[in-house]
Order: structure tokens, then C-alpha cells, then sequence
């Protein structure tokens, strides 16, 4: 089965004409064809209901087809939903068109109007296409401006991330009417001249110029010939359009590719794990090439906060590319560089001052650690240049990162032989979720104490240990570590890669102790997920002593500065994050969505295997008594419907922002039959 768009470049393009001679034409090719409109304003009262014109007009050339959803005035959907006393939304027709997809042959749904037509106050047309994500047969109507509003239009279809299947030039207008006073030479000349110019943009798109249909008196009539005439032109269409699809041997082979070539994370190159083709994202969704949807419940690994195809951060970064793309950081800024770090600086922990744009989480911690030991370096105290980290800590995967993570449960210890010693002290035991215990806070000062005049810094991850074992701490321990590091003359580095941005339920987990750390990096969802791009901030204390430096210890000079620092598209579609965020209920959204994963998760609680079920803010985790087999939960999981991928004990989900709540329940029934799969089969979820 396939199913197609039918869209049209504006109002009265021909999409109703084209789509039944389509399915004039399939009949006569013998391909099973069924038109559907979603929505269909105008309609007629008979005594068996409304009557739907376009598809009485389907009906005369032969074909079958049905409306969705029907409304009597001959306006906009949304205006004519509302008369009604009815409201559109994408969701519900995204569902009910699905439904109606035929089994076989090809299925034509024909949209309303242009592509933004809307459909309510914030949803239109091309929200529904994306939705859906058809391919997109798009109708041009063959009058003067045809090629401004077909290019505008595939410009539109290419930003929304929808692809064309090709284009149906139509004439709905009959001759002499191109424009007043025009000859009849003139307009031939005019309307061959689109046809040429349209064929050559399409060509050079990729999106080929499948028909050119000529005005028809009599197409509204039950005259066969018409109807035929039209069908005729429309061979090279129905080829197109009904040709067996060839994707699924293409994935194969770029599969096969991956396997033999690409070097996945955390996998072997030569064994690797399995791996599925992703070919979009909408929303809490990922679209494999095999057409399985999958709710997502890993933010792609937290950073996607705001979901995907978000149009504020798409549009952030298309309009920045066509500006500037990038420039040298050296001697030069700009607009973007300057207003991301001027929300940064409204958002993060007071006393924050200066921002410091790296590329990624991992590259942030290195450049906190060579903030700290610089610090100490132009202070005179060379001598402070190790660290104190917590065990089951995780701050990256660069050597310097690696050296702050656990060196015996961590995934770094291979290289231990090799990274820098620091000095760890045993993870805080003090539950959130429970009254904090002074005792806990021991371990940590008592060797801070001990190793205070060799320490710069102390490097935690506030309050939630990550991929440690998403571990949630209780900030009074944070709290205590702050007073500390302040009477023995430590610094404390924050590391909100991945709790910033509201993942807690505050904005940075450090608010949850109304702390200012030293340093602080942040990154993941400082971007939406959009791009690459971290930041280190730090007091003005730490940034005065490094700059006041005599030039025999540094100068004042910072001696760090990446290629792509303060990258312009970057840092756009961050200051689009960052105000996309800071525009929603987010504090509402991620109570909410904590208290959907309490509820859902609370069964898991009672299955055999389970030591533990924990949530705090947006995070939810399962943890398990033995490590799980990744493959192995994760086909479970893709068989369920979902994207979970679980390591070490631990099987937790970190949703977007915009997940609904039936996909919540989604998230957590996968997560409980999984566990309760695995306590029947020895660990090891099972399909069946």
C-alpha cells in the first residue's frame, strides 16, 4: 500500500480535478485507488447527511474516495469547524487518515487549500503533512505568479522536512484568462513558458514535472471522454506514483554499509550492535525507515527537550545559515554569540559572569578543568592541580573528562592506567526522596580536609548522577559541599550537562540548593538538541584571577579556543531554545510528566529483578539487580513501540518535554512488561 498528499499551491489549483482523473487513470491501469479528504468544507445537506463536493466530483470520473470530516460552509476549515460548533486538530485528523489508508493500491489524500491553510489557531495544513508524512504530490495551478508560488511552495515542503513525490501543472481556468487583454498567442507563449520553467526547477530539485493538463470545458460533467483525456496525460504519474517502493532495499544496503564501515558509540567495529535506520522525527516520535513509529524516551540521549521538527528552532537555523554560518571566534563576534550568552547569564545561578562557548559536554568539562587549574596557577598555587570526584560519576569521554569518572564501575576504566589520579570519594547516599543524614556528607569532608591544599576543584554532577546510574542525591548534600569548598579554598565545578534546562523540575539542579557553583557547564538541551554546542560559566572571581595573571603564569590569557566556538548557527538556535522554553509552562510540563511516570511506574515496583523505581522531575528509572543485556531489551522495546535504551542495572526514561500522556502510558507500559518479561525468562525481556 502507499499513500500520497495531494496538495496545492493556493486555492483553486486544480486539486480536486487532478485527483480524480488520478483515479480514473489508476483504474484504467488496474491499480487499486481510493481519495480521501481530510477535511471538506462547502458541503450540501441531503437527506442521507452533508455531501461532500469534491468527492461527488471523484465520483464522476469513476472513482471512490470519502470525507473525513465535513463541515457546511464554503470557507476555511478552521472558520468552518467553528460555525459548526467544532474544532480541528492535527492529532485527531493525523489519526483518523491513518485509519483510512486502503490496504492496497494507492491511497490520494487531498488536503484544503494552499499548504498553511489553517486548521485551528496554531495548526494548519502543513502540520497535518507533517504529521502524516506522505510524500507530496503537489498541483500547480498554470496561471501568471504559478512559478513564485511552486517554488514557494516546495521551499515550504523542503523546510517541513516533507519530500515531493513530483508535480501536476493544471489549467483551472479557461483560455483568455491568464490576464486581461491578454492575446491568445501570448497566453500559449505564457503558459508554455511555466511548463518549461517548472520542468527545469524540477529537475533541478529532484521533483519532476509529472503532468501538464490543459483546461477541460467539461471536466465537471460525467463525460468519459473528458475524464479519459485527462487520465491519458496522467500515465506518467501513475507510474510514479504506483511504482513499487525501492527504500526498503536501500536501507538495507546503507545498513549493510553501517555494519561493514561506521563505528558506532560504545560498540565493537567489527561486532557491532544492531542498529535501525531513523528516516524523520515529529514531536515525542522517531519514524524508522521500515515506517515503525517510536516513542522516544530518550530525548536523543536527554537533549531533545523541546521534541522534534520544533518550527521555532528550524526556522532559528535556516535563517542563520543564510546569513552567516560561521566566522573564527579570534578577533570576531556576533549577534547570535552575544545574545545566547545574554539569556545565559539571566537564567543561570547568580554570581555566574562570564561565559566561556565550547562544543560539546565533554569539551566543557575540560575546559572547567583548565579554568580551575589556571586559576590556581595565576594565584601562586601551582601545587593545587587534582580533583575530587564523586564515584558513580560519568562527566564525558575526553582523557581529562574520563579522569573525573569512576575509575572502577565507570565505562573509563580501561584507560586508568593513563588518565590523571584524582581523588574520589564514595557517591552521596542520601536519597532525594528521603529527610537527609548528616553522616552522608562524611566521606566527602573528610577528604576534602585532608587533601585541601593539593585539590583546585571538586566536579560534581548537582544532585542527579547520570550515567552513573541516574542517582538522585539530596541537595542539602550539595549545600554542605558548597560551605566547605569555601572555607578550605576550593573551587566547585557544576556539571548540568545533563540536568539544565529544566530536566529537574528547576531550571539547574544546583536551585534545588540555592547554590552558585565557581564553574558551571551546561549543553545537551542548551540547543533543543538542534546542534552541538556547550558553555562554561564561571564567577567573576575565577575570571579575574585568571586575567590578572603576571606573564609567568599565563599572562592572563585563557589558553583554550576550538575551531568552532561560538558557532553562529549554534548559538541561534539556542537563543530560539532558550526562548521557546522560557515561553512554555515547562515547570507545569515537568510536573506533570513526574507525576505520569510515578503513576506508571509504581506496578514495576512488585516484579522480581526490580531493586529500585525512582523519578525525579522528567526522569524516570528502573533499576534492575543484574546488568541488562542491551540488545536484547532494546528489540523488546522497538517491539513495543518505543525507543529505550537502557545500560549497565539501570532502564530509565528521560521523555521530551511535549510527550503526551498516551505516550507517557506508552513509555511506561513498555517499561513494566519489559521488566516482567525479563523476571519470566531469566532476565532477558522476551517478544513473545
Amino acid at each position: 500500500m502507499r499513500a500520497f498528499f495531494v496538495a496545492g499551491t493556493d486555492t483553486d489549483a486544480g486539486k480536486t480535478t487532478v485527483t480524480a482523473a488520478l483515479l480514473r487513470a489508476f483504474a484504467k491501469a488496474g491499480v487499486p485507488a481510493l481519495a480521501v479528504k481530510p477535511v471538506q468544507t462547502g458541503c450540501m445537506e441531503t437527506k442521507d447527511g452533508l455531501e461532500a463536493p469534491d468527492v461527488a466530483c471523484w465520483k464522476r470520473a469513476g472513482g471512490e474516495g470519502r470525507a473525513l470530516f465535513t463541515f457546511r460552509v464554503p470557507c476555511s476549515p478552521h472558520l468552518a469547524a467553528q460555525l459548526d460548533g467544532a474544532r480541528l486538530d492535527v492529532a485527531t485528523l493525523a489519526e483518523a487518515c491513518r485509519k483510512a489508508v486502503a490496504e492496497e493500491g494507492v491511497t490520494l489524500f487531498e488536503g484544503a487549500g494552499g499548504l498553511y491553510v489553517p486548521l485551528n489557531e496554531k495548526e494548519n495544513m502543513l502540520d497535518l503533512m507533517r504529521e502524516l508524512r506522505f510524500p507530496v504530490l503537489l498541483v500547480v495551478a498554470n496561471r501568471l505568479g504559478c512559478l513564485n508560488h511552486a517554488l514557494l511552495s516546495l521551499d515550504a515542503l523542503e523546510q517541513a522536512g516533507l519530500s515531493a513525490a513530483g508535480m501536476v501543472l493544471c489549467r483551472p481556468v479557461p483560455p483568455s484568462h491568464v490576464d486581461a487583454g491578454t492575446s491568445p498567442e501570448a497566453e500559449e507563449l505564457i503558459l508554455g513558458d511555466n511548463a518549461r520553467r517548472l520542468a527545469e526547477e524540477g529537475a533541478r530539485r529532484g521533483v519532476p514535472l509529472l503532468a501538464d493538463i490543459p483546461y477541460e470545458e467539461n471536466f465537471s460533467a460525467s463525460d468519459g471522454n473528458c475524464w479519459d483525456a485527462m487520465a491519458a496525460r496522467l500515465g506518467n504519474a501513475v507510474s510514479v506514483l504506483a511504482a513499487p517502493q525501492k527504500e526498503d532495499e536501500r536501507t538495507k544496503e546503507r545498513l549493510a554499509f553501517d555494519r561493514e564501515h561506521l563505528w558506532h558509540p560504545y560498540t565493537s567495529a567489527l561486532k557491532p550492535l544492531p542498529v535501525r535506520e531513523a528516516a524523520g522525527a515529529l514531536g515525542a516520535r522517531l519514524f524508522l525507515a521500515d515506517g515503525t513509529s517510536l516513542v522516544d524516551g530518550m530525548s536523543s540521549w536527554w537533549c531533545r527537550v523541546h521534541g522534534y521538527g520544533n518550527q521555532r528552532l528550524v526556522r532559528a537555523l535556516q535563517r542563520q545559515a543564510a546569513r552567516l554560518s560561521h566566522v573564527m571566534f579570534g578577533g570576531l563576534t556576533h549577534e547570535p554569540a552575544v545574545e545566547l550568552c545574554r539569556r545565559l547569564l539571566t537564567l543561570l545561578p547568580s554570581g555566574l559572569e562570564h561565559v566561556f562557548l565550547a562544543d560539546s559536554g565533554s569539551v566543557a568539562v575540560e575546559v572547567s578543568m583548565k579554568m580551575a587549574l589556571q586559576y590556581w596557577q595565576s594565584a601562586g598555587r601551582g601545587e593545587k592541580c587534582r580533583f575530587v570526584a564523586l564515584r558513580g560519576a560519568y562527566h564525558g569521554d575526553t582523557l581529562g573528562a574520563m579522569s573525573l569518572c569512576d575509575p572502577v564501575t565507570g565505562m573509563h576504566s580501561l584507560f586508568s592506567g593513563v588518565l590523571a589520579k584524582q581523588i574520589f570519594v564514595e557517591r552521596p547516599t542520601c536519597r532525594f526522596d528521603e529527610p537527609y543524614r548528616k553522616e552522608s556528607f562524611v566521606p566527602m569532608e573528610e577528604t576534602l580536609r585532608a587533601h585541601a591544599g593539593e585539590v583546585a576543584a571538586v566536579v560534581v554532577e548537582p544532585v542527579v548522577q547520570g550515567a552513573g546510574g541516574m542517582w538522585f542525591y539530596h541537595p542539602e548534600y550539595l549545600r554542605n559541599l558548597r560551605t566547605l569548598c569555601d572555607e578550605l579554598g576550593v573551587l566547585l565545578i557544576a556539571d548540568e550537562i545533563a540536568t539544565g534546562f529544566g530536566r529537574t523540575g528547576k531550571m539547574f539542579a544546583c536551585d534545588f540548593a540555592g547554590v552558585t557553583p565557581d564553574i558551571m557547564c551546561v549543553g545537551k538541551a542548551l540547543t533543543g538538541g538542534m546542534m552541538t554546542l556547550s558553555a562554561v560559566a564561571a564567577t567573576r572571581n575565577v575570571a579575574s584571577v585568571i586575567s590578572g595573571a603576571d606573564a609567568a603564569h599565563g599572562g592572563g590569557v585563557f589558553m583554550h579556543g576550538p575551531t568552532f566556538m561560538g558557532n553562529p548557527l549554534a548559538c541561534a538556535v539556542a537563543c530560539a531554545s532558550l526562548d521557546e522554553l522560557c515561553a512554555s509552562p515547562w515547570q507545569e510540563k515537568v510536573e506533570h510528566i513526574r507525576q505520569k511516570l510515578e503513576a506508571g511506574l509504581a506496578s514495576c515496583r512488585a516484579v522480581p529483578g526490580v531493586t529500585d523505581v525512582r523519578v525525579l522531575g522528567a526522569i524516570g528509572v528502573v533499576e534492575m539487580d543484574k546488568g541488562v543485556d542491551v540488545e536484547a531489551w532494546q528489540d523488546f522495546f522497538v517491539y513495543r513501540g518505543v525507543w529505550i535504551r537502557p545500560f549497565g542495572r539501570t532502564v530509565y526514561v528521560m521523555p521530551p518535554f511535549v510527550v503526551s500522556d498516551e505516550e507517557l502510558e506508552t513509555l511506561s507500559q513498555a517499561m513494566l512488561a519489559a521488566v516482567r518479561s525479563a523476571a519470566k525468562h531469566g532476565g532477558t525481556p522476551q517478544r513473545g
